[in-house]
């Protein structure tokens, strides 16, 4: 989900493909949840637009899937923003933990950042996910590679001719830095340009001080437990967008680093079953269920909508490949445990132009 036309924001609300009951019990569950802290009108689609295909919380995507179960969900390419369609180089994932609340900085046995005020361990097993996808032979990034952009694309094109520049497979894992960004306390409810302005920040400080070096970089901002930035609570689960998009919330941000991408990561566990906590599994396994499968969402948008909506996007509902298919399991498509080279993990499946279908995993195509 990204930030941009209220339309946009609805995609996070929308993303619903074609099975609502195949949301089955989790819903029934999440809805409580989800509308303990409704928005004014009491749905999300009438919110502030909150970033390019914002992930909706479940019984909002419940909604929005029984209203468009018959539309198409067919991607087209809107062209390119200031000549960004997809990244179609290695990305490079940044993870920035965003203020001071998250507590006492340490490292665990594998490498990765913890933190004292993390108490579902949501700090390394994001670390541990970006360095997992594209390694173990996962499948799951291959959706991804079917989308493309550069001149040989058409605008409105619904698949990719010869010669086009695909988003690549990202071999290796696609985690390519960590900031603790303690200085200040993060704000309560930071907006969407104080979330850019962090991400603005971020590119300095892992010295990507150009467009060249950030084509293809994505900050991911992770504000901590407690906080509600955007005012996500209750409206939405996480969005995506890049910093020109002038209806941020607070206004676009101005860069001496070029066009940079980035993301508003909530500690979405505070919101339970409506963001996904226990949504494929039980117990303490499906604590974390959401919380990967949300940033798992927001990643594949912004690998093939970088600078939304110059990528691929449903020009009917403003729906993103995640939106697309978002809180499905039980079908095809759906939610599923993904095994990659260093653990397994819960993701979304995305939307697939060439089966026509929500896939959660695809052979690479390039």
């Amino acid at each position: 989900m990204s930030h941009g036309s209220s339309q946009r924001r609805r995609v996070a609300a929308a993303i619903v493909g074609t099975a609502v009951l195949a949301i089955g019990s989790a819903v029934s569950t999440a809805t409580a949840s989800a509308t303990a802290s409704p928005s004014a009108s009491g749905s999300a689609t009438a919110h502030v637009n909150r970033g390019h295909g914002s992930m909706p919380d479940v019984a909002d995507a419940q909604a929005a899937r029984a209203a468009t179960r018959h539309g198409s969900k067919t991607l087209t390419y809107g062209g390119g923003i200031d000549g960004i369609g997809v990244m179609d180089g290695q990305p490079q994932v940044y993870l920035v933990f965003y203020g001071s609340q998250w507590g006492t900085q340490g490292t665990d046995a594998k490498g990765n950042l913890t933190f004292s005020n993390d108490a579902d361990n949501g700090a390394p097993t994001a670390q541990m996910m970006f360095k997992g996808i594209g390694t173990g032979g996962e499948q799951w990034s291959g959706t991804m590679t079917q989308y493309c952009d550069g001149p040989l694309v058409a605008k409105g094109a619904t698949s990719c001719p010869a010669g086009a520049a695909h988003v690549p497979y990202p071999t290796g894992g696609v985690l390519a830095g960590v900031w603790y960004d303690n200085s200040a306390a993060s704000p309560q409810a930071a907006s969407g340009h104080q979330l850019g302005v962090e991400a603005l920040a971020a590119a300095h400080h892992f010295g990507n001080t150009t467009a060249a070096s950030n084509r293809h970089s994505y900050y991911v901002i992770l504000s901590p437990h407690g906080t509600n930035p955007d005012s996500y609570q209750g409206a939405y689960c996480a969005w995506h967008d890049y910093n020109g998009d002038s209806t941020l919330t607070g206004g676009a941000v101005a860069s001496d680093v070029g066009d940079f991408a980035f993301s508003n990561q909530p500690y979405n566990m505070d919101s339970g079953a409506g963001c996904g906590v226990n949504f494929l599994n039980s117990g303490p396994n499906g604590t974390l269920d959401g919380w990967t499968m949300t940033l798992g969402h927001e990643y594949s948008e912004t690998v093939t909508d970088q600078n939304p909506p110059g990528g691929w996007t449903n020009t009917s509902s403003g729906q993103e490949n995640a939106d697309e298919c978002a809180w499905l399991k039980g079908v095809t498509g759906g939610a599923g445990n993904v095994p990659m080279g260093n653990g397994t993990y819960t993701e979304q499946g995305s939307w697939s132009n060439d089966t026509n279908a929500c896939a959660l995993t695809h052979a690479t195509v390039s």
